[in-house]
């Protein structure tokens, strides 16, 4: 069984657009760009998990600005539950309703929310952001964050392991999720500060970009327990990701935690 913990789709009527816009952006210093794999659609992402072997994916979705929650929550709860997808909500920070719409995801029976600070220009330590961590571990809803660097995404970077770790002074952790191995291209700050720590990370969009070595050794570090599988399709398909686990010489027991135990305990499957 594999659960993609880390996936995105957008609604039919926007996703063409959402998608070229998406693809222009992720460009990185050297102007290398990085296309995505299918159509940015939920019928795009099923046709993926069927032929890369996954059986459930968890849909992230982001508010990128503070009139988008309720949109973008309406299209979770109508995807969340069927064809084996299951969504997270979003909202945004500088939100005037952000407690209002964090009882509604918990009510509505979404797991979590996606946050992603660098589309949303907010610091990790902000108060904003502090406030949001506190009210969603009282309703037991786990936060997902974009971790570390973005491609397409300038200087400064407002989600670092150093941070988290910081954060912990707030919360008990154990309901967040530091994707890209808690910190995309800033694994020896995960090493340093998270590696040890409650907070759980996602295995996405890492291929090409850790060694093999260094990822195997914050899964043996941080504990495979605390770690569960993400490919942040489109933008790496389940069968690439899955080629990289597999080379990087885990146990089964770590490799069943990481594809797909971990997750079903925190979706309560």
């Amino acid at each position: 069984m594999i659960i993609d913990f880390h996936t995105h789709a957008f609604p039919d009527k926007i996703a063409e657009r959402a998608m070229i816009n998406l693809e222009q952006n992720i460009v990185d210093i050297q102007g290398k760009s990085y296309p995505a794999r299918g159509k940015g659609t939920v019928d795009s992402l099923i046709e993926h998990m069927r032929g890369d072997g996954v059986d459930i994916s968890v849909v992230l979705p982001i508010a990128t600005t503070v009139k988008q929650s309720a949109s973008i929550n309406r299209f979770a709860r109508e995807i969340n539950g069927k064809n084996g997808i299951i969504s997270f909500g979003s909202l945004h920070p500088m939100q005037p309703d952000w407690e209002k719409t964090l009882e509604e995801i918990k009510e509505s029976g979404l797991k979590g929310i996606k946050l992603h600070l660098e589309y949303q220009q907010v610091y990790l330590t902000s108060p904003e952001v502090v406030r949001i961590l506190k009210k969603a571990e009282e309703l037991g809803l786990y936060t997902v964050f974009h971790a570390g660097r973005d491609i397409g995404m300038p200087e400064p970077v407002h989600c670092k392991p150093e941070c988290l770790r910081q954060i912990l002074d707030h919360v008990k952790g154990d309901k967040i999720i530091a994707a890209h191995m808690g910190g995309w291209q800033s694994w020896d700050e995960v090493e340093k500060y998270l590696v040890g720590t409650p907070i759980m990370f996602d295995t996405s969009y890492v291929k090409g970009f850790i060694s093999p070595e260094q990822f195997k050794r914050i899964v043996r570090d941080h504990g495979s327990e605390k770690i569960v599988f993400g490919t942040d399709m489109p933008w790496q398909a389940p069968r690439e990701a899955v080629e990289f686990i597999e080379s990087v010489g885990l146990t089964d027991e770590e490799l069943q935690n990481i594809y797909f135990k971990n997750a079903v305990r925190i979706l309560d499957l």
